[in-house]
This record gives C-alpha cells, structure tokens and sequence, in this order.
C-alpha cells in the first residue's frame, strides 16, 4: 500500500526528519478504488518510535468484480504490519508465503535485506465484493538489522492478548504494554494496540515507552480538555502521563510508540534504509529485474507482472 513520497512534497525525505507536532492529520491518496490515508511519514513527524508508515486503508465498499490489486514490488530495511478491521486481503510474497489476512489477525513481514510482496482481493472475494477497511504499518528496523534475511509471520486473531475492564477492550497487536507481550515478533522496544471504548471510558498510554501516539479511527477523544474527531493522530512528548477519554458515542483506537530510533531514515519509494548509498544498491537491483540470480525475486504465486520503479 504505497505511493511514491518522493513525488509528494509534504512527505521528509533524507536529512528533513521530526519537528515534534501534536496533531497529524493524515493526506489522502486513491490508490485505483480505494483511499488510503497516510499519517507517517508527515511534513512534521517522520517517525513515532520505530512506526515509520502509518496508513489507513478505507473503509471501501468493493462491488462485485472490482478489488485490491497491488503488483509484487519490493522492500528494504523495514517490517510491516498489515491489521484489518473487515474484508480479506491476500498476501504474497517472494519467500513463498501464500497467506490470506482476515480481520483481527496480523501479517508481520520484515523486509531486511530484501523482499517482494504482492497484496490482492481475489478469487472469491473478487466474485462476491467486500467492505475493507485497515491499516498498514511500516517500521524501521535498527540499523544492526537492514540486512537481515527476509521472514513473514502470520498471527491469528486469537493468539493475541486481550485486556478488557472499565469499558474498553485492546487487543495488543505487537510489543509490549499494560503488563502484556504480544506473541508477534518485535524487533525493537515498541507497543502497537487496537482499543475499543466505550463511551466516557478511559485509557492510559503506556508510561515506559519513550514515544507514543494515538490514531482515532472512529469517534472523538478528550486529551487535557482538547476534543479531536476521527483521521488525527496524536502524538505526545516523552515521560508525561496521558490517557485518552472517548466521547460520547465512544471511540476506536490505535495506539503506538517504542524507542526511538537509532538515527533518522531515508525513504525512496517502498525502501527504507539508514544511509542513501543502501537505497542506491536496491535501486538499481530492482531496475535490473534478475528475478533468477539478482537481489530481489518475484512472489511465486504472483509473478506475471511488478511495479516497475519511479524515473525519479
């Protein structure tokens, strides 16, 4: 799920990283038949912890015969995490993973070195038409990482912690949180949760991650007497307490952080790196298309056709 931030002048590229702001509101793009709103990277925040992407996909009504069609194309240096709330979304990618994504579950891929990855709504879910909506996040890997082997893990919905009292429900996506650990793979000191509130239901932030932020999928929040609607993240200074009330007709949450990162990161296209020179290397292994012998190859089940790279 991705354009081109190279192309959008509101995105920070390179060395332009975190002027600390409270509240981003995200850019829409339409991607063919659905919109995905993007919070991360934004012209103030490149990053909160490790959350380097943060999209929102949807909601969308799918008719029959119309979908999600996201050629293979590749990744460095980044893991991401793929969360719907409803619809299917297939996932493919060059290891051979053929996995499908249901509500509630998580797709955790770490790129590393390199992968390519397709993500398509096929076969029956073509033929019968779906309502999507979810969320796509990127994150940066420590620099000791960017070249790791490429891995998937897939987790089902009922593997993760559930905390729920006091009119709230959360689901922990990954990390560590309110005394609980997710199952999915963490590689570095973060928090990534789903949070239901009821109306006037309260939650805290976590107080020993160093970053943290709140995305408002439905509903509105109180913060320190500021009420904020839906489509805003909040993104909150280090050591203080905060916790978030729910308005009137309750509230949906993502809430997110970690440790900060080991110094900033450069973005071009779905690459991630911590130096330009890492970027150039799997520019021009993907423009080389040596799908048998190079850097990169195509999802076995998918790989009639790709995303060529940006001209520029």
């Amino acid at each position: 799920m991705s354009w081109n931030p190279i192309l959008d002048p509101t995105i920070p590229i390179g060395d332009a990283v975190d002027a600390i702001e409270t509240v981003i509101v995200p850019r829409a793009r339409d991607l063919g038949g659905f919109e995905v709103r993007r919070a991360l990277p934004s012209a103030k925040r490149q990053m909160v912890g490790p959350f380097i992407f943060f999209d929102q996909i949807g909601p969308a009504e799918l008719l029959t015969g119309e979908g999600i069609d996201v050629r293979p194309h590749p990744h460095i240096g980044l893991g991401t995490v793929t969360y719907l709330l409803r619809g299917r979304l297939h996932h493919r990618d060059s290891l051979g993973t053929d996995q499908w994504i249901e509500p509630g579950a998580v797709n955790w891929m770490k790129a590393g070195w390199g992968i390519t990855h397709s993500e398509r709504t096929d076969g029956d879910v073509r033929q019968t038409g779906q309502s999507m909506f979810g969320l796509q996040t990127w994150l940066a890997l420590p620099k000791a990482q960017e070249d790791d082997p490429a891995a998937f893990v897939h987790t089902p919905k009922a593997d993760l912690p559930v905390l729920e009292g006091e009119g709230k429900t959360v689901r922990l996506i990954l990390g560590r949180a309110w005394g609980e650990t997710a199952p999915t793979p963490a590689l570095s000191e973060m928090f990534y949760a789903d949070a239901t509130l009821a109306p006037g239901a309260a939650i805290p932030l976590p107080d020993d991650q160093e970053d943290r932020g709140v995305y408002i999928l439905q509903g509105e929040v109180t913060v320190g007497g500021q009420t904020f609607p839906e489509g805003r993240m909040l993104v909150f200074r280090p050591g203080d307490r905060i916790g978030v009330r729910a308005g009137g007709q309750g509230a949906r949450l993502m809430l997110l952080g970690g440790a900060t990162m080991d110094g900033p990161r450069f973005i071009w296209w779905n690459f991630v790196a911590s130096s330009k020179d890492r970027i150039e290397a799997a520019k021009e292994a993907w423009r080389a298309g040596d799908w048998t012998h190079g850097r990169f190859r195509l999802p076995p089940g998918d790989k009639d056709e790709f995303i060529p790279a940006p001209d520029t």
